[in-house]
Parts: C-alpha cells; structure tokens; sequence
C-alpha cells in the first residue's frame, strides 16, 4: 500500500495507457456483439495480426535508423500498417467463418465455436509462418520477418522516452501521451461516427432490430461487413500502441490481451461503445493499483475479481445500455 501511495499517480497514468490499450480493443468486441450479438473470439488474433503489419512494415522501411521527425513518418505509417491489416483480417474472417453460417442461419453456439476455431488457426498460422517458405528455399531471405516464428518480434522504430511534464509526483513522458492521445481521439471520432453519420445510424439500427432495418432499406450485410472493419481498425491501432508500450509481439500476444479486453467489454457493458471505453480505463487502473499492493503477479488476479464484484451489483455492466439503445 505505502507503494501505491507514494507513486499514485504514476500507477494511475500507467494503468490508463494500458487501459487505453484494452478499451480499443474492446470496441471490436461490443461492436460485432452489439450487431450480431457474437462474441467474436478472434478478435484478439486480428490485434495479433496487426502488430506483426507494424513490425514488418517498418523493418522493411528501415525504421531503425529513423531520427528526428523521420520517427514521427514511421509512427504514423506505423499505425495505418497495422489498422489496414487488422481491418483486412478481419473483414477476412467475417467472409469465411462467420458469414456463411449465417446464411445457413446456424445456431449461436455453432458461430461461437467457429470464432475459437478461427481464433486458434490464426494464431497459429503466425507462429509457424516460416514453414510455407522453407518450402520454396525463401526462409533464409526473409528471416528478418518468418525467422524464429515462436519468439518475440520486436518493434524496429527507436522512440527516445522523455519526460514533458509533471503530474504531482510523476513525470509524463512523450509515449504516455502518444497512447492516451491517439486512444482518446480515435474513440471521439468512432463515437460521432456511430452518433451522427448515416452509416453510423445504420449500425444502430442493425443492433436494436435487424428486420425493422432491413424495412427501411438499411443493407444488413453491408452494414456487418463495416462493424467488422471498423472493429478491425480499431484493434490494429492498439496494436501499434502496444508495441510502443511493451515493444515486443509474439503469435500469442492476442490471447491474454483479448481476455482483459473481453472483460473490459464485459466490465462497461457489452454492446456498448462508451462502455468499452469506460470498462477498458477501469481494468487497466485496477491492474496497476493491484499490482502496486499486492505485487505484480496478482495483476490479473485483481482485474478479474473487479469484475465479478462490479457484475453481482451491475450484471448488465456499468453503463449497462445496448449499443443500439445507446446514445453512442
């Protein structure tokens, strides 16, 4: 405890940069479940996929010797690398295991089982991605990118930590407010997005009736299609803030991340866009006081136990509202 109180808010704005990290995360989540009312399993591969875009694109950029404003060029391409491939990823999964089943109107738990399925051949399909290329002799070449498929990959980009300003007892340094910014401004705009656009409107009306929507000429597919995209996006961008945190990514680093970023989900109100942003803030603070008390190995120990507390006064969640009932 005298650790927590004399580095409060130190842990506080670290749990919120990790926090940011599960909130946008979540946003894939309680956006496919706020539609299609799926848990989508998978989605803590799609991060995945998008954290290796990051690292291969700019290592094939030569990102590591980048200095001055040429780190600021590679941060920014670092982020669309891995938007555009987690969007893609999981537009891709969409198509191949959940949209025929829907056609064939499956039961639930048939898409549910499909998700985990995809879950696992995702993540394993990175963690023995040299295999494909021994076959054709590129393995060697391309070892900058397949080489040692089972061990981390670390980010190539070299961003100098200097701290800016003071909060109280902690300085803030420039990777803080790159996280905290980039989550913050990225939930405003998919915000009034879903709020104010047309196709934000369709997605509401999508989750709150799907026939009465269908009445009104909104295109049910087309509108599942963009959740996932969006959702995608939204998971590539915690990906690249992730590698500036950690700065390292495995093939299994979605596995975990998606547990915490399902329970922050869970923890705000599953189907609710505001709620993922206020349950992803919570989880990560929490985690960070409990590792400050009780020691880092109880981390999740403590995360978890939160959210069981908050769920027998709260089941519905914090905020509690459906994404298509919501204000969001």
């Amino acid at each position: 405890m005298d650790l927590l109180l004399n580095h409060f808010w130190e842990f506080t704005i670290t749990g919120l940069a990790f926090g940011a990290v599960y909130a946008l995360i979540a946003l894939g989540y309680t956006l496919v479940y706020g539609v299609l009312r799926l848990i989508n399993f998978a989605h803590s591969e799609v991060f995945m996929w998008g954290s290796f875009a990051a690292v291969w694109v700019l290592t094939a950029l030569g990102a590591s010797k980048a200095s001055g404003l040429g780190v600021v060029g590679f941060l920014v391409i670092g982020f669309a690398a891995a938007m555009v491939t987690s969007a893609l990823v999981a537009l891709g999964l969409e198509f191949v295991a959940y949209r025929p089943l829907r056609k064939r109107n499956s039961p639930p738990l048939i898409a549910l089982i499909s998700a985990i399925g995809a879950s696992f051949v995702l993540s394993e399909a990175m963690g023995l991605r040299d295999k494909p290329f021994k076959w054709f002799g590129l393995d060697t070449d391309l070892a900058s990118y397949v080489g040692r498929p089972r061990e981390a990959s670390p980010l190539p980009l070299n961003i100098d930590t200097v701290r800016l300003f003071r909060v109280f007892d902690y300085r803030v340094s420039n990777i803080d407010l790159i996280v905290l910014g980039s989550a913050i401004v990225m939930m405003v705009i998919l915000d009034q997005f879903v709020k104010r656009s047309r196709l934000g409107r369709g997605i509401r009306a999508v989750a709150q009736d799907p026939e009465a929507a269908a009445l009104m000429g909104v295109n049910r597919d087309r509108v599942i299609r963009l959740t996932f995209v969006i959702g995608g996006a939204m998971a590539g961008a915690a990906a690249m803030m992730y590698l500036l945190k950690i700065g390292v990514t495995r093939y299994n680093a979605g596995f975990l991340l998606g547990v915490k970023a399902f329970t922050a989900a869970v923890l705000g109100g599953i189907g609710n866009l505001r709620g993922a942003l206020l349950g992803g803030f919570v989880l990560g603070v929490a985690e960070s006081y409990g590792s400050a008390i009780f020691g880092s190995n109880w981390k999740d120990v403590v995360a978890f136990t939160l959210l069981v507390v908050i769920l027998l006064f709260r089941p519905t969640g914090l905020l509690g509202e459906s994404l298509g009932k919501a204000r969001a």
